[in-house]
């Protein structure tokens, strides 16, 4: 059809009577409907996000956050000039999150939304690498050779933190038998040039705990005698939004002496759509000042701490909408049906007589497991096979000293309630009993006779 002399597809693939590039801008204008059902379509070959047990990210909101996002997704947000009142939400949002997270009365906190939790990370880190280096200067000592000590267990963003920011990553690897790091490793590897220890909650791989209170004891009695003060930064990406509601007598935060910042993921069991992190500090003087700028080209002089610049608002409103709508009452209640989910969940992996149970949702509701013993199979050919019903499970190796260990991880989020997990455990047995069969055939089939053909 033709339209101010340009010509337009149809309404629907079935008009494009061109291939459309994909490397290049097509040379004609379509129909927003065309374009809209060409995209639709091919998006179809990604994979259900309620099926998906790999990720931690928050897939399903109630129709009145998305209606809020919406509303929003045009506003930037660095631009608190235009849009004030989103700023002010943010700074509500880092006071309630200090509260959660038990900040002192007599510290005078900072905290900052980000685009995820490894800007987070990374903006933590940042201000204990210009504080080391800064008392390193004023003790007339050099301050060239900076190192952070944190495990194997750790998201890959604490290797690129590292590598970005020219810090010596001392990392602790992982045992056979043990998966997390122990107060004594980190003693061994700390010394003056130690800008930070990372302590995670909910590691990567298995879901589970650093020992975080007896990391800190040790580097307390460590202040104590030798003078050293290393502060602790936790990694609450996966647990700042359950630890709080589901064991709050737990003590990772800032009831802790040594613990100076956390970072958790708004975009995991924050229940708010990605891209969203938070970073607490424990006292604004941990915030170097000369890693503030300051700008007023947007209309006014503010000053800011980001990676990046720009950043959406949406998410930030979102997540103030949870905070609202569901409360203490309505946080606890989720988390407690996710990690009683969970425990269902690994009770029903335990009965299959092919898997150990290596985390049974311990302090999150995750689930982690390998086979028992040498099987026909191996997690790999498992993880296919769930695919082709649907199911999204990662299988994959241990870090450094247990490499030779596979296993897999299932988050259990919100959706993912009992109904689902008593299919998802059936797909699973069934999927062991067809590989097992398979590979039974295969091994007994009688070798075939060729002829020579000359």
């Amino acid at each position: 059809m033709e339209e101010n002399g340009r010509r337009f597809a149809g309404n629907t693939n079935r008009f494009l009577n061109n291939d459309v590039p994909k490397y290049r801008f097509p040379p004609m204008m379509m129909e927003p409907r065309s374009a809209y059902q060409l995209i639709h379509d091919e998006l179809n070959l990604d994979g259900n996000p309620g099926l998906n047990l790999a990720t931690f990210v928050t897939t399903w909101m109630e129709p009145e956050a998305d209606k809020l996002i919406i509303e929003n997704l045009h506003k930037n947000f660095i631009d608190h000039f235009e849009y004030p009142q989103v700023e002010i939400i943010e700074e509500r949002i880092v006071n309630i999150l200090a509260n959660l997270y038990n900040i002192p009365e007599s510290e005078d906190f900072a905290g900052t939304s980000t685009i995820g939790s490894s800007e987070a990370i990374m903006l933590g880190l940042l201000a204990h690498k210009w504080n080391w280096r800064e008392k390193m200067e004023k003790q007339g000592k050099s301050a060239a050779k900076p190192n952070i000590v944190f495990g194997g267990d750790t998201h890959i963003s604490w290797d690129k933190f590292a590598r970005y920011f020219d810090v010596e990553p001392r990392i602790i690897p992982i045992a056979r038998d043990r998966y997390t790091i122990t107060a004594e490793d980190v003693k061994k590897n700390i010394d003056e040039n130690t800008i930070a220890v990372g302590v995670v909650l909910g590691t990567t791989f298995t879901g589970e705990f650093d020992p975080v209170g007896e990391i800190n004891d040790m580097l307390l009695q460590m202040k104590m005698e030798k003078g050293l003060d290393v502060p602790i930064h936790v990694d609450a990406a996966s647990a700042g939004f359950i630890t709080p509601f589901h064991e709050p007598d737990f003590p990772w935060d800032f009831r802790l002496e040594q613990v100076k910042s956390i970072n958790t993921s708004g975009h995991k069991y924050g229940l708010v759509y990605p891209g969203l992190g938070w970073l607490i500090l424990r006292n604004e003087k941990l915030l170097p000042e000369n890693l503030k700028f300051y700008v007023n080209y947007l209309g006014d002089e503010m000053p800011t701490y980001t990676l990046n610049f720009s950043e959406g608002s949406s998410m930030i409103v979102a997540q103030y909408y949870n905070i609202m709508r569901l409360g203490r009452e309505g946080y606890r209640s989720i988390v407690e049906k996710m990690m009683n989910n969970a425990h269902y969940l690994a009770g029903k992996i335990a009965k299959l007589t092919y898997f150990d149970i290596l985390n049974d949702a311990e302090h999150i509701p995750v689930v982690t497991f390998k086979l028992h013993g040498n099987q026909d199979f191996d997690l790999f050919d498992l993880s296919y096979r769930l695919r082709e019903r649907g199911w999204i499970v990662p299988a994959y190796s241990l870090p450094k000293n247990a490499e030779d260990t596979t296993i897999m991880r299932v988050v259990v989020r919100e959706n993912f309630t009992a109904d689902m997990i008593d299919l998802f455990v059936r797909d699973v047995e069934n999927a062991c009993k067809t590989l097992m069969l398979k590979r039974k055939k295969i091994s007994g089939r009688s070798p075939r006779k060729g002829h020579s053909i000359s």
